[in-house]
């Protein structure tokens, strides 16, 4: 009696016995409710702490654990919550942004890190976030170009996710504002993580609701079941705390401003000195920056003194003659901006797959000026990183070096940072006073704008001295918290 009564309201609805069923839960977002989540007093936070707050130096390794007095947000009752204190790296001064609706908690981390390193949101489950971010690789693949689902090679190299969270455009073309839009982009790609689905994401969040241990995850943490954002957010809080620094260099800055303190100059310059003391430091606990400039703690201490000169060398050709800081600046080394080296040019002319951040740019507001030009990386953490450029063309910070130093490849809108504009002002001028110009020079357009890469010229031996620098910037090893798929905390 009751099927036949459903069946004929059914009918009395419009709708087939059949058919008369509860509409799946959208995939994309769900609202949460509240009383499924872990209750306020029993959720941990986590809190970046920096160089210049004056608790970091009491805290002895990346995650440390603690409590801290708060109010319940609902009750206004006092609690008392277990926190984590995630001590932020020397050298990056700030911490990482996090978004007001993407709060960082420990349950959220945890379940980011599964999603992370998880296969089980590729088409062919093969694949994960770490295939092409691998902690053993840097958080990169070591490859030129990435390889996803069923081997499809895709064009572009893998960028690390070393200090990503700083960043203010995500991907080689800035199509991604945050860590939440780079957390979304390989699922929804058919060459990266999923193919041949209308939409992929749906088909992700469906396998992961199927899966009762991700449901009880996400319910805890969001209120909910799986959906996009909130595997979008879950990735994106673990991504955060993968944080490079502590590099010999940034050491020596350290030992820099505690030497000017003790001397009351007020000069707060680097010296070789203070590379020497940070060098002498690193023999005497045998660290890996020793490795990352070929030393061999057991035999090449005395090289201290020489290999501080050298370091000192490399940073002002960093800073000056190399021309490095036009884009390298801040902690991480990037203005967050967007050149055109020439990388991808052949004879002089880009291919439209070169085209770069121009053609994300919205209808409306291309500019000619980002033709071709792709994001500056960072330059922590370069030797575990390699090969280099959007396209992975430059196997070696040496090759890297070569690049810069021969002004980039020309092309007709290779960066003005990178071109001898002085020499191409000449140019002009002889030109339309008459007189011989070099037949050298490569021109473009009706015009003939003339296009003249601005050559370095470094010696070998400083070429040597600026690639010693860009290993001191390499960083420790990350925490195994991090960087380990099979470590989680307690």
């Amino acid at each position: 009696m009751t099927l036949r009564f459903s069946c004929l309201v059914a009918l009395v609805l419009g709708a087939s016995p059949a058919l008369a069923q509860p509409k799946p839960e959208p995939a994309d977002f769900l609202l949460p409710d509240e009383s499924k989540m872990t209750p306020f007093k029993d959720r941990v936070p986590m809190v970046f702490v920096t160089s210049n707050q004056p608790e970091w130096k009491a805290l002895t390794t990346f995650w440390t654990e603690g409590t801290q007095e708060t109010i319940d947000p609902a009750t206004g009752a006092k609690v008392t919550q277990k926190v984590v204190k995630l001590k932020v790296p020397l050298g990056l001064t700030q911490a990482p942004a996090v978004p007001a609706e993407n709060p960082m908690t420990v349950e959220k981390w945890v379940l980011g890190k599964q999603l992370y390193f998880d296969k089980i949101l590729s088409t062919n489950g093969e694949v994960a976030c770490a295939t092409c971010h691998a902690p053993d690789k840097g958080f990169a693949d070591a490859r030129r170009t990435s390889t996803g689902i069923n081997n499809a090679l895709g064009p572009i190299n893998s960028p690390t996710v070393f200090n990503s969270a700083y960043n203010r455009f995500q991907f080689w073309d800035g199509r991604g504002s945050s860590l939440e839009d780079q957390a979304q982009g390989p699922v929804g790609n058919n060459k990266e993580m999923f193919g041949g689905k209308a939409d992929p994401w749906e088909e992700a969040i469906a396998r992961l609701r199927a899966k009762p241990e991700y449901v009880k995850a996400f319910m805890a943490v969001f209120g909910h079941a799986p959906t996009r954002d909130a595997a979008a957010k879950a990735i994106a809080t673990y991504e955060r705390t993968v944080l490079n620094g502590n590099s010999l260099h940034d050491r020596a800055e350290a030992l820099m401003r505690k030497r000017v303190i003790a001397e009351e100059t007020g000069k707060f310059v680097l010296k070789a000195e203070d590379y020497t003391a940070a060098l002498k430091d690193e023999f005497a606990r045998k660290g890996p920056a020793l490795k990352d400039l070929s030393l061999v703690a057991d035999k090449d201490a005395a090289k201290a003194d020489e290999f501080g000169k050298r370091l000192l060398a490399g940073r002002d050709l960093f800073f000056n003659k190399a021309r490095c800081t036009n884009c390298h600046t801040g902690d991480t080394f990037t203005d967050h901006t967007f050149h055109n080296l020439g990388i991808g040019a052949k004879d002089g002319e880009l291919p439209l797959d070169e085209f770069g951040r121009f053609v994300r740019l919205p209808t409306g507001h291309k500019d000619t000026a980002l033709v071709g030009a792709f994001k500056t990386p960072g330059t922590r953490g370069l030797l575990q990183t390699a090969p280099y450029m959007h396209s992975g063309d430059e196997k070696t910070l040496e090759a890297v070096v070569d690049l810069y130093d021969r002004g980039g490849n020309v092309n007709a809108w290779l960066d003005e940072k990178m071109r001898d504009t002085a020499a191409e002002a000449a140019y002009l001028k002889a030109r339309a006073e008459g007189k011989p110009v070099d037949a050298g020079v490569k021109t473009y357009g009706p015009s003939k704008k003339p296009i003249i890469p601005l050559k370095l010229n470094l010696t070998a031996q400083e070429k040597a001295d600026l690639v010693l620098y860009m290993k001191a910037l390499n960083g420790d090893p990350l925490d195994p918290l991090v960087s380990d798929p099979a470590k989680f905390p307690k």
